[in-house]
């Protein structure tokens, strides 16, 4: 078990990550259509750097309930406005992928089903929004029950259990396509932390705390600032200045970096 602290929210990350994404716009874009104003800015990263330790149990996920209350997570909740017009855009945007990918989903399904055995829906349990347990949907890709004799792992790059189909999919992203369901259900949003297991989320302070304050997403700053599978203590950097920065202008601008990025295939 990990020791119970969380030290992925350090101000020297924050201030490195914030030099970086001047670049391409984050900084300017986050205080914008119903962001959070420099004072509540600076007020984040005071919180940030004095995080109180995260339980330290088989529990964390139950336990970690990320508010400034309760674990003292350097984020506070956007105006009511800024939330619906972000959730606008998920229904919006959820709704609009699957009316253009409907073809494509039902083709998917049929050469998921024709090529392996088991199930089309890969289906697993990830760590939302407060802690919150959901069940995630994914085309398969890997062979059925991939992971019963070895247990929960990450997968690598050339992971033997992957299918040819299945591997066409990750290359594309299309298998993240059924998570457009888990959007239109509250239980993700576009843009966000990408969700993790419970077994890892236990394991890995990084992706503790701060990270689980908002929803998980689609896609996020992380994968989109660098490559797609990044380890867990560099990933929540991306996170925690996303969270930060959160704005319904925000998310847009990451959903429109996002598109260059699926078209180049970055990661694997």
């Amino acid at each position: 078990m990990v020791s119970p602290s969380f030290a992925g929210c350090r101000q020297g990350d924050i201030r490195q990550l914030m030099e970086q994404s001047v670049q391409v716009g984050v900084l300017q874009l986050g205080g914008m259509a119903g962001g959070i104003s420099a004072e509540q800015r600076r007020s984040r990263k005071q919180k940030c750097a004095e995080l109180r330790p995260i339980p330290s149990s088989s529990h964390v996920v139950e336990e970690a309930q990320p508010s400034l209350d309760s674990t003292g997570a350097c984020t506070e909740r956007l105006p009511h406005t800024a939330e619906v017009l972000i959730r606008l855009l998920d229904i919006a945007g959820a709704l609009a992928i699957l009316s253009v990918t409907f073809p494509v989903i039902l083709v998917v399904a049929l050469l998921v089903k024709l090529t392996s055995h088991g199930p089309v829906l890969y289906r697993q349990e990830r760590v939302g929004e407060n802690g919150r347990l959901f069940t995630l949907y994914k085309f398969r890709t890997m062979v059925n029950d991939a992971e019963k004799h070895i247990g929960p792992v990450w997968a690598a790059k050339d992971d033997d259990r992957v299918t040819p189909v299945g591997r066409v999919l990750r290359r594309m992203r299309i298998d993240e396509l059924p998570q457009l369901w888990n959007i239109l259900r509250g239980e993700m949003s576009l843009v966000g932390p990408r969700p993790e297991r419970p077994y890892f989320v236990a394991r890995h302070k990084a992706l503790q705390g701060v990270r689980l304050s908002v929803k998980p997403g689609l896609t996020g700053l992380a994968q989109v600032r660098s490559v797609y599978d990044l380890k867990p203590d560099h990933k929540v950097k991306y996170d925690c200045l996303y969270i930060q920065r959160r704005s319904f202008l925000l998310n847009l601008y990451i959903l429109v970096l996002t598109i260059p990025v699926l078209v180049a295939r970055k990661g694997w």
